[in-house]
């Protein structure tokens, strides 16, 4: 470590900054180096790890659609098993930090436009097979092929060049960026054997559990990898993960012990929850946000006037109290909150304000039609009565918004990224330039608005290159207001995760980045 830290300042040297000027950009990164350290916290560094087991979880966010390819990862259950089966070549950890690990180091030419990630050695895949840095290549290019439909094609998209050098992978970038090791983070780009060209949907990975059994929407059973390369993690012989995509029968499973993990808990119960013997509740705030979300390219949300209609027309901090019942905070319509590294403070609220919202509406020449808003469920926890609080606002501001409430399962298939006009969740991303990349960038593959504005694009890449930390915060103020002033993205609030478990599990740790742990919770825990 001591070694890469000297390789690391020798090329802050080399690029004409200052050590401290870069120490204290990475801070405002919330990044450190080039080799990170994971965090442990509380009961995980009092306690030794102990062995055996079987752990069941109780997840909402699954259905009978969902596949084990990565690629296609769009809700939590998908999310969840990733995380066991597979491994990415870095990881963030709870700090904010770059751990390496399917790579075991990385660099970068002082431009950013250059990055290699030197890849671990002795490695198996559950298959017996060994990891290569061609498996490594093969499953970068895959996730850049248009055609895989890959969540992470938008983050993929400005790295022009992707080939193996001896034990390295090299990536070529159109332009610079600086926030390349934490993009590769992202939960879709788990390694797969030939890169998974042949079988995405194998569920072959170097992960610490493989898959046994796989029931979409239903139940997966997972066994203890014998080979796993990382000896620090998987200390269960099993885990069951059971798809409960109702609140109340995921809080009730718990409290009977039916299972020893949930997600998802609804904040107007959390502290109910909270009094069962034997039960702990958690919940910490981070990027994680609920959103409404128009398709610019479809009428009437081609018309601005009605998508401003529709931003004035929502009560945030109503729904803040009513919906999260305090577990987070009042969004602005844009993806990004104080979480994140040069976030814009400055950037105005915009308020609940009928009269504007009825201006707009006027302005925009809408017929009056009904305009029906898709909504379930499981889209986030109080979804539903979120939707009804924001009828009740349109109709004050004559906007005749109507609530149709669908089902959950094939929600994620066939309404959100699909119908104009529905409820939904992000959980976030480490940086600012992911979760645009991801989401609003024109050629993303889930971008979910269809918003696509040349020069939203062009400061967002110019933003990836810039070093100067000032100047970068200034281009993501530009970003933001384009998206908030003319995005098809509502963003009324921004959650806390809120997860609960038995207190027969030890080594829980707070995690920012997402729920359950960032998704290590069945890695990093432990039965007491």
């Amino acid at each position: 470590m001591k070694d890469d830290l000297a390789k690391l300042l020798d090329f802050i040297d080399g690029a004409g900054l200052s050590r401290r000027s870069f120490l204290t950009r990475s801070a405002a990164f919330g990044a450190t180096a080039v080799v990170g350290t994971a965090l442990t916290t509380g009961r995980a560094s009092a306690e030794e790890p102990k062995k055996g087991g079987v752990l069941k979880i109780g997840l909402g966010g699954g259905e009978a659609t969902d596949t084990l390819d990565p690629g296609l990862a769009d809700s939590q259950v998908p999310f969840a098993l990733n995380r066991n089966w597979g491994d990415t070549i870095v990881r963030v950890t709870p700090d904010g930090q770059i751990e390496p690990r399917l790579a075991e180091s990385f660099s970068s030419n002082p431009e950013g436009t250059e990055w290699t990630f030197t890849i671990r050695q002795g490695v198996k895949f559950h298959d017996g097979s060994d990891m290569t840095v061609d498996d490594v290549v093969a499953t970068f290019k895959r996730h850049s092929d248009e055609n895989s439909k890959s969540g992470a094609l938008g983050i993929m998209k400005g790295i022009s060049d992707i080939s193996a050098d001896g034990q390295n992978v090299v990536m070529k970038l159109e332009t610079g960026n600086a926030d390349l090791p934490y993009l590769l983070a992202d939960y879709h780009l788990v390694i797969q054997p030939k890169g998974g060209v042949d079988n995405p949907a194998a569920g072959i990975g170097t992960g610490a559990y493989k898959v046994v059994s796989a029931e979409a929407g239903v139940r997966y059973v997972l066994e203890k990898n014998a080979d796993d390369w990382d000896t620090t993690r998987g200390h269960y012989d099993g885990v069951e993960i059971l798809v409960i995509n109702d609140s109340t029968a995921r809080n009730s499973a718990l409290q009977a012990g039916q299972v020893h993990m949930i997600n998802r808990v609804d904040p107007k119960v959390a502290q109910l929850l909270s009094k069962t013997p034997g039960v702990v509740v958690t919940n910490i705030s981070g990027p994680g946000h609920y959103v409404f979300i128009m398709h610019c390219d479809t009428a009437p949300f081609d018309n601005n006037d009605l998508r401003l209609a529709l931003k004035y027309s929502i009560n945030r901090q109503e729904m803040v109290d009513k919906i999260l019942s305090g577990y987070g905070g009042v969004g602005n319509d844009i993806p990004i909150n104080a979480s994140y590294p040069l976030f814009d403070a400055t950037l105005e609220q915009r308020p609940y304000d009928l009269a504007k919202a009825a201006e707009h509406y006027k302005a925009s020449g809408h017929d009056g039609s009904p305009i029906e808003l898709l909504v379930a469920d499981g889209a986030f926890p109080g979804a539903v009565d979120a939707a009804t609080l924001w009828q009740a606002s349109c109709e004050q501001a004559g906007i005749p918004l109507v609530v149709k409430k669908v089902p959950d399962d094939g929600y994620w298939s066939d309404v959100w990224n699909v119908k104009p006009f529905c409820a939904s969740y992000w959980g976030g991303r480490p940086v600012q330039d992911q979760m645009y990349s991801t989401a609003y960038l024109s050629t993303a593959e889930w971008n979910d608005t269809r918003f696509k504005d040349p020069e939203f694009d062009a400061l967002l890449i110019e933003a990836r290159a810039e070093t100067d930390t000032t100047k970068r915060q200034e281009l993501y103020s530009k970003i933001a207001h384009i998206l908030r002033d003319t995005g098809g993205v509502i963003v009324p609030m921004f959650n806390d995760y809120i997860d609960g478990h038995s207190e027969t599990v030890a080594g829980w740790i707070e995690d920012p980045t997402t729920e359950m742990m960032g998704g290590w919770a069945a890695q990093k825990t432990w039965f007491a």
